[in-house]
């Protein structure tokens, strides 16, 4: 399909919350450099998806309070290039606004939506998936999703089950899909693996607007009910006052509950290269400058030293600050300015952990 026709529009509007007390609501995640790569996961999503999109057809969706961040971070982004959420309502109500915002614009588009929170490995391989979802979209009325092709049983990730039986993804071609699960327990993403059928969801979509647009309005009306006269509202004086009456009502869900679950127009597009959903810290323990034989996983700001560790997460940002652990194992250290978290290495404990500072009496460091 002819490039002018090509949109992306990449979700920014999250808090992180599970990389506290990293990411915080004045600063989340996307806005941080926490691997090695050389930008925020914002800048290096933004410059990965630039290599596949026309200049000025990349929009950044966020919250009203980050749109500063957005600015600074990518200052070659137009103005009107960041949309703006009122409330965080997941990302279901996310794509409904791209995707009236994309249909005043150019009813042709063709748009794929990524979240900004992914590391991406084989770039070449990436644009080639990239432009094959994008030309497979554009030629008919398939809602893709890109399905990667899982390398172990990861709980941390959802899983798309496809058509076609164990080891159809080797083909290479679109998929139709068949169940979805969200991160089951360990034992069951093995056999999700073990089966050939099953690939992990990326949360990359690609759709015409249109096509997007009607089936939001057959499989979740009570979203597109609330955007009637958008055609005229979202171009005129008073569009951000009408995004914020529709979103005073709008319901909290993803775009996976309320549309592709339902849809029977969903198709996914194996991919292989390499990615990883960066959730949680454990998703992290990959990407951190620094690991030793013990199978410790660190990046500090200043010098570490450790005897007697093994499989533990480390990061400190306090520069100048020397951190000194012996006798850990299985534990997540992170340290900041003026939190201290020490916790195993569970996934239950941590998030009760930082559910915990949910309370008002921590407020000032949430």
């Amino acid at each position: 399909m002819s490039e002018s026709h090509r949109y992306c529009v990449i979700l920014a509007g999250g808090i992180g919350a599970r990389f506290w007390p990293v990411s915080r609501e004045d600063r989340p995640k996307q806005f941080l450099q926490l691997t090695q790569d050389e930008g925020s996961f914002l800048q290096e999503t933004y410059a990965r998806m630039s290599r596949s999109f026309p200049e000025g057809h990349i929009f950044v969706i966020t919250l009203a309070r980050y749109r500063d961040m957005v600015m600074e971070q990518l200052p070659g982004l137009p103005d009107d290039h960041v949309l703006i959420e009122p409330y965080s309502r997941n990302t279901a109500p996310s794509v409904a606004l791209a995707t009236y915002t994309l249909l005043n614009i150019d009813p042709e588009a063709t748009v794929l939506v990524t979240p900004s929170d992914h590391i991406i490995s084989d770039k070449l391989l990436f644009d080639k998936t990239v432009s094959d979802a994008i030309e497979y979209a554009s030629r008919g009325d398939a809602l893709v999703t890109l399905g990667i092709v899982p390398t172990r049983p990861d709980a941390n990730f959802g899983y798309i089950q496809v058509t076609g039986g164990a080891g159809a993804h080797e083909s290479g071609k679109p998929l139709k899909a068949k169940t979805f699960t969200e991160k089951p327990d360990p034992e069951l993403a093995q056999v999700f693996l073990d089966s050939g059928e099953f690939l992990w969801n990326s949360g990359i979509f690609v759709w015409k607007a249109g096509t997007v647009r009607a089936e939001m309005e057959r499989c979740c009306p009570e979203i597109t009910r609330l955007w009637q006269g958008w055609e005229k509202a979202l171009n005129g004086p008073d569009a951000q006052g009408f995004v914020e009456r529709i979103y005073a009502d709008i319901p909290r869900i993803s775009i996976d509950y309320a549309l592709m679950e339902k849809s029977d127009r969903v198709w996914i597009l194996p991919a292989k290269f390499g990615w990883t959903d960066i959730g949680n810290w454990e998703s992290l323990y990959d990407y951190l400058s620094r690991h030793d034989r013990d199978g410790n996983s660190a990046r500090t700001a200043g010098p570490l030293l450790m005897k007697d560790n093994a499989n533990d997460i480390i990061y400190s940002t306090p520069s100048g600050k020397l951190t000194v652990l012996r006798g850990l194992r299985d534990y997540l250290v992170i340290d900041t300015d003026d939190v201290l978290m020490v916790c195993p290495r569970d996934d239950k404990k941590i998030k009760d952990l930082i559910a915990e500072v949910a309370m008002p009496n921590y407020e000032e460091y949430r």
